[in-house]
């Protein structure tokens, strides 16, 4: 799919710029509520897809293929994690050529083989080879559903926007697990909870083919509305990679606290679990424990993101960063239940404010014509911290133990916000005292 041709100067006002005459291309959430709902449920099957296996494969390490070994057992993330982020990359820089929706086509595609390799896997490293599709599907996925719905709304309720998707998907996460649970408990860890996943797969690719939109129109409308030549063009890969990571001294504290915030999400998934264990809960009460965490963090990011739409995306950014470190904190240190609660719903709540917030500054920053190539390079960052969390905490745990790898997550937690806190100067619109700093140096993302 070649990109949208460069809409005229009256598409900026809301005349239909592009390809199809009559077909309007205004920004924000109201005028293209149908297109942005679509793109929820899209993104709501997105999470159910991966939340089949954070239920379902865990249990099946032990049971089927007798894997016992914490860094072993985690491999499956950190083999997810690599590629998830690689292909967050490409598939940023692709879709501000190509468009969004072909790549999310070509992302459920990868689910495919996913599902199948781990319903007739003979060894646990068919299983990681497994998430080797499903970081393809992820990566390519999630990221173009979140670049749709920032497309549709424009710079208006972009934290709003963007805390929608990102409720909406780790709903689905929660849905796919408690849907996945239920398969398993009656038929069994397989095929049963895979097959949940192809029919959800088979529906995601229906809504994505048919009713969803391209919407790299609307980003191509919004980059006519703020005017100038010099970032039309999306720049080369090595330039916006230096940009993002190094030149705007505020994405680089974004793009570190993201693989922190990844880093603490990939120790609730291996960690935590193994900890309450140690500490002789059951395990019916460790999924309650841990399902706080992800319930807070799915249903608290509208309410977040709308507020940093409001106040500015830096003070829930630090503010959630130091929250996520003191819930693990008030974990470590409680001795019973209601404690433990209070500190998993801390950590939800931290994730909340910082999740959605994150990619929001991202989006304040780049320009239309190339905001899928630095959201690309974000969560390139981010979803790294699922490859190097947990070596990075396997490996501490193997030192000193899980209770030590869950104190050094806290501390980077800590330290990930002192950065944050340092080193991010407001993005959002009506909040910050200075433009992008790619608007001074240009040559910066020059194509």
């Amino acid at each position: 799919m070649s990109r949208a041709p460069a809409p005229p100067r009256a598409a900026a006002a809301g005349s239909p710029p592009g390809p199809g005459a009559g077909v309007s291309h205004r920004l924000g959430l109201r005028e293209n509520w149908l297109q942005f709902s679509l793109f929820t449920v899209i993104t709501l099957l997105i999470g159910m897809t991966i939340g089949v296996e954070r239920v379902a494969l865990p249990p099946l390490a032990r049971q089927a293929f007798g894997v016992t070994s914490v860094l072993y057992t985690v491999s499956f993330i950190a083999a997810f994690g690599a590629v998830k982020a690689v292909m967050n990359l490409t598939a940023g820089r692709l879709s501000d050529h190509h468009g969004r929706k072909a790549l999310l086509l070509v992302g459920w595609a990868f689910a495919v083989p996913y599902a199948l390799l781990i319903i007739f896997a003979q060894s646990w490293w068919w299983v990681v080879l497994a998430n080797v599709f499903l970081g393809v599907n992820q990566g390519l996925t999630w990221s173009m559903s979140v670049t749709a719905k920032i497309d549709l709304v424009g710079p208006v309720n972009r934290g709003l926007a963007v805390g929608i998707d990102e409720a909406a998907g780790y709903i689905g996460v929660g849905c796919g697990g408690f849907a996945a649970g239920l398969a398993a408990a009656a038929f069994g860890l397989r095929p049963a909870p895979y097959l949940l996943a192809l029919v959800v797969v088979g529906l995601g690719a229906v809504t994505t083919l048919g009713p969803a939109r391209e919407t790299l129109p609307w980003a191509t409308a919004e980059s006519a509305r703020r005017g100038g030549t010099a970032a039309e063009r999306p720049p080369k890969l090595s330039r916006l990679l230096r940009y993002m990571s190094w030149h705007d001294r505020s994405m680089l504290a974004v793009c570190q606290g993201g693989r922190a915030n990844q880093c603490a999400d990939s120790l609730v998934i291996g960690f935590l679990p193994l900890y309450f264990l140690h500490r002789g809960l059951s395990l019916a009460v460790i999924g309650g424990v841990v399902g706080v965490y992800a319930w807070v963090w799915g249903l608290g990011q509208v309410a977040t993101g709308a507020l940093a739409d409001r106040v500015g995306r830096k003070l829930p950014i630090v503010s959630g960063t130091f929250l996520i470190a003191g819930g693990i904190v008030v974990v470590l240190l409680a001795a019973a239940l209601p404690a433990w609660l209070a500190g998993s719903a801390a950590m939800g709540a931290g994730m909340a404010l910082v999740y959605p917030n994150l990619i929001a500054a991202v989006g304040d920053v780049a320009h239309p014509a190339w905001r899928g190539g630095a959201l690309g390079v974000y969560r390139l960052w981010r979803d790294g911290g699922y490859a190097v969390g947990p070596l990075l905490l396997g490996g501490v745990a193997l030192l000193g133990g899980i209770t030590a790898a869950l104190w050094a997550g806290a501390v980077l937690l800590g330290l990930s916000g002192l950065v944050v806190l340092v080193g991010f100067a407001e993005t959002e619109p009506a909040h910050r005292r200075r433009a992008p700093a790619w608007e001074s140096h240009r040559d910066w993302v020059a194509p």
